[in-house]
């Protein structure tokens, strides 16, 4: 599915990126790569079940679409407010990556996000609207 095409522009003069979105502070886990002509996404059920498998998730969800960790130049995640077991486990899953890996990690709110389009995570970041490495939890109330 192609939904990016100059948007993706991250920042001129300077090579196209690939980026990773993580949500699970909603209905669903959510993952998204975005790169300069193409992107791919993936849903499974917030559940119990998933949360405990979220790594093997993650790991296969990267290898379906050709794509290594390591080929991953940032990371947004969602912050919340939200499912408090679906922001956690991904928060911590997204920093211990990041301890191994050298991407940068950005955090959004639930309320940038509206009917799954994530074209605003792309707009605050090009804004710089988004602070790398700051990681703000919010969880529902």
């Amino acid at each position: 599915m192609i939904l990016f095409s100059s948007a993706l522009e991250l920042e001129k003069n300077k090579i196209i990126m690939k980026i990773l979105i993580i949500d699970a502070a909603k209905d669903k886990i959510f993952f998204k790569i975005i790169t300069k002509k193409e992107s791919y996404t993936s849903d499974y059920l917030n559940s119990r079940e998933n949360f405990d498998k979220f790594n093997i998730l993650l790991s296969s969800f990267l290898l379906d679409n050709n794509t290594k960790i390591q080929d991953i130049d940032k990371v947004f995640i969602n912050q919340g407010p939200g499912n408090f077991s679906g922001i956690r486990i991904s928060i911590v899953s997204a920093k211990a990556l990041k301890l191994v890996n050298s991407f940068d990690l950005y955090g959004f709110k639930t309320d940038d996000v509206v009917d799954e389009n994530y074209d605003k995570i792309i707009e605050l970041f090009e804004k710089g609207a988004l602070i790398k490495n700051l990681i703000r939890i919010e969880y529902s109330k």
